[in-house]
């Protein structure tokens, strides 16, 4: 006969499978008694797990939702397929859960054995990444150094790597992370760099071979409210190719979703200006779009004829002629 705890824990894996099983039929699954099987049942419900059960001839047990949610078990196709969903989501894949995303993907890597990463390595291989826009990312994230850095961040572990900031060429870093941050496109690491003895936030799309020094350190007091204010202060100090100013005829409030990548600054009830600052006129164009309201571009004229050029090209696609 199995162990109690290897028996409870293929007990929950099929009670995950079927939402209901027949007591004699989920008794002969596990090959015990049905007055064993009670027993185990009950060891569920002690951890957590809400199993209810039906009396009488056709009596059985299902799984039912519970007030938190507790530990899963999952097959091997089912855990390599959350890993590679996580990545996606890590990437943008479905705006706004990028971090609950990577917080997810760490657990799962972090128990997943070797020839499952070996499959989810392969996936990802051969996978190609949805983009905003038509051309290609070039500045694409690697996965595993999203994971490794965000493992660091957790552990409050050293690691170093190589970083190529703007405009200058490769060095060797070494650096306390504390937090990752996405933002926009691009996800930041903020950090207290060890050689410059001051916080930093770090692109990682321009960071290279992370590796985890084995070092730990007592986590600092971050110089800003938290580590979003932080990357957000950094990109409005660097100077960016273009600095988009739009009126918008709309309540503040109905652009707060924007309010991590632009400035919003209310103008009445009804009307608002947008501040942003950015190297790629595609995206202010597609943060204006999603507000649902009428704008007007101030500046850049680059962006006055980037909407010009999109507005057309709407046109012909609605089969309507633009004068």
């Amino acid at each position: 006969m199995t162990s109690p705890s290897s028996r409870t824990l293929r007990l929950l894996s099929l009670l995950q499978t079927h939402r209901y099983w027949p007591g004699p039929e989920l008794a002969s699954r596990l090959e015990v008694s049905v007055r064993t099987l009670r027993r185990d049942v009950d060891r569920l419900r002690e951890l957590g797990y809400p199993v209810m059960a039906t009396r009488g001839v056709d009596g059985g047990y299902q799984l039912a939702a519970g007030a938190a949610l507790p530990p899963l078990v999952v097959d091997d196709e089912e855990a390599v397929a959350l890993a590679v969903g996580m990545q996606a989501a890590t990437q943008g894949a479905v705006a706004g859960i990028e971090e609950p995303a990577l917080r997810a993907l760490t657990k799962v890597v972090q128990v997943m054995p070797p020839r499952l990463r070996r499959r989810v390595d392969a996936l990802r291989g051969v996978t190609v990444p949805s983009t905003w826009g038509g051309a290609p990312r070039t500045d694409a994230l690697d996965p595993e150094a999203l994971i490794v850095v965000a493992q660091a961040c957790r552990d409050s572990e050293r690691i170093e790597f190589g970083y190529t900031a703007r405009g200058a060429d490769r060095a060797t870093r070494q650096v306390e992370p504390h937090r990752l941050v996405p933002l926009g496109r691009r996800w930041y690491l903020v950090a207290y760099d060890l050689d410059r003895h001051d916080w930093r936030s770090f692109r990682l799309d321009r960071l290279a071979e992370p590796r985890r020094t084995g070092a730990r350190f007592r986590p600092r007091a971050l110089p800003t409210a938290d580590a979003a204010d932080f990357v957000q202060a950094g990109i409005r100090n660097r100077p960016s190719t273009y600095t988009v100013e739009a009126l918008v005829e709309a309540p503040a409030e109905q652009l707060a979703h924007l309010a991590r990548w632009a400035t919003i600054e209310p103008l009445g009830p009804d009307r608002c200006l947008l501040r942003m600052a950015t190297d790629d006129l595609d995206w202010p164009l597609l943060a204006l779009g999603s507000c649902g309201a009428e704008f007007e571009v101030r500046s850049p004229p680059e962006l006055t004829a980037r909407v010009r050029e999109w507005g057309e090209r709407f046109l012909r696609a609605s089969g309507t002629r633009a004068w």
